[in-house]
């Protein structure tokens, strides 16, 4: 009879340790722990919304279009056709506005932005204001007014407006160089004209740059869902800090897919100084082309590894030919700091002060050594650019390096070549018939790799006319282009 009860005692005690029927205490307890996480990641993105949103504005703008302008352009800019890139400006459906001529159009688009002081400086992207003819801000509360533009810049894709009022709510400037892949952020904006939205998701990369948007590129993207009228709207961390600025998509719906672009805060901060306090910025150059350093390169080169970027040409009389800098230096360096590649090297050139001395890293010869360069200005409209851009003005032309993720997303994987991504109407390019988008493969039967080849072939002094072959879409063709009438 003992043996009997302690038989039942221990089957009651093994019952009582996993519950009797119920869920294991550990498991219970790891399911409430899970839950009492959400609760407090609900509570944080509560908070930043609270934070945020009367700081966000919503942005209407209105421009009258001429017949020539028209043809020159796809609703409010887009760097390539819609199904590939699009900025997502709200693409509202064109009308003519009542008595205007049956010539014009009046053409309406929508966007976001975010207070930046107090007294009524709004921070939003060049795209969403730039050549505007009325500019319309809606607050979280209600109440509308008529901005005036204070001063764009369309290289980083960024403006700057003001409306007449003061006490607003201001939202806090982040870091974004202390972002790292996987951090939390929220993206909030008007998308569809939907006011003030959020949505949330994470950093999915970091410095993405050769997307064609814009001219200086170091990319956050995020999986954030962000769609067309987003565009301007401030990217925030946890503590409500504006790490970026929803810029672009990548889409073949025009809808969100899964990949958004902010421009990082640290990029934005000193564009926007120079815009309040200039209406317009001044950049610094070297006066060199550079491209990236390749793994053949870097064989070429003697170098063990594929780091930093190579000087491809130095410009006579320039900052970089005064420094005593060469063609086929490798730059490692820049003040202490690792150069990653030719777009990160030439966005810390771009936002350093003229007049400023910087440090160089440099690889010669196998040899390592410093070089000392002072910053020069760059003029307006200049074209100091990498192996991923370069324009070419008198033509008309405007190139872009064909990165792998170009080629993927424009059909071009296994092309080389050098990427059109502007024609300006009325110019001796676009009377030759090339056309945005176009890969041209080859100058006069030899084949170019970088816009600077391009510019080098098409400006000889000894040919007027040149063969191009190019590739469009599935196709390909030859085009005559002039050089000079």
């Amino acid at each position: 009879m003992i043996e009997q009860m302690k038989r039942i005692s221990l089957i009651f005690a093994l019952l009582a340790a996993i519950g009797f029927g119920g869920l294991p205490p550990t498991t219970a307890n790891a399911q409430e722990e899970g839950l009492e996480s959400l609760r407090q990641t609900e509570s944080a993105f509560r908070s930043v919304a609270k934070k945020v949103s009367p700081a966000v504005v919503y942005i209407k703008v209105e421009k009258e279009i001429s017949p020539q302008e028209q043809t020159e352009m796809l609703p409010f800019g887009s760097p390539f056709n819609d199904e590939f890139f699009r900025r997502f400006f709200g693409e509202s459906p064109h009308f003519r506005s009542p008595g205007a001529s049956p010539q014009k159009r009046l053409e309406v688009g929508q966007g976001s932005g975010f207070i930046i002081a107090a007294d009524g400086y709004i921070l939003t992207n060049n795209h969403v204001v730039g050549g505007a003819d009325k500019v319309l801000v809606k607050l979280q509360n209600g109440r509308e007014y008529t901005a005036r533009t204070v001063g764009t810049d369309p290289p980083t894709d960024l403006a700057v407006i003001k409306i007449d009022e003061k006490n607003l709510p201001v939202l806090n400037l982040g870091d974004s160089g202390r972002l790292e892949v996987g951090d939390w952020v929220l993206a909030f904006g008007n998308p569809f004209g939907l006011s003030h939205s959020l949505t949330a998701g994470i950093v999915s990369a970091k410095g993405r740059s050769g997307m064609g948007v814009s001219d200086y590129e170091e990319f956050i993207q995020t999986d954030a869902a962000i769609n067309p009228g987003n565009s301007g709207g401030p990217l925030v961390n946890l503590d409500g800090e504006v790490v970026g600025i929803n810029t672009a998509i990548f889409s073949r719906s025009g809808g969100y897919m899964g990949i958004g672009f902010a421009i990082p805060i640290n990029m934005a901060k000193g564009i926007r100084d120079q815009l309040v306090e200039h209406g317009k910025v001044t950049r610094g150059q070297l006066g060199a082309y550079i491209q990236d350093l390749t793994r053949e390169l870097a064989e070429s080169f003697g170098l063990a590894k594929a780091e930093g970027v190579v000087i491809s040409q130095v410009m006579e009389d320039s900052p970089a030919e005064k420094a005593g800098l060469r063609q086929g230096d490798v730059i490692l360096k820049i003040d202490g700091k690792a150069v990653d590649n030719a777009s990160n090297f030439r966005n810390r050139i771009a936002l350093t002060a003229p007049g400023t001395r910087v440090r160089l890293a440099i690889v010669r010869d196998g040899s390592q050594k410093q070089v000392d360069v002072v910053v020069g200005e760059l003029a307006r409209g200049d074209g100091e650019r990498p192996a991923d851009g370069g324009k070419l003005q008198d033509l008309g032309l405007s190139l872009q390096e064909l990165t792998p993720d170009l080629a993927t997303r424009l059909g071009y994987e296994g092309e080389t070549g050098v990427l059109v991504t502007a024609v300006n109407p009325g110019t001796l390019a676009a009377e030759a018939g090339i056309e945005r988008g176009d890969l041209i493969r080859e100058i006069d039967r030899q084949p170019v790799r970088n816009p600077l080849e391009v510019r080098q072939r098409l400006t000889a002094k000894d040919k007027k006319s040149h063969l191009l072959l190019i590739r469009r879409g599935q196709g390909s063709l030859y085009l005559a282009l002039k050089t000079s009438n």
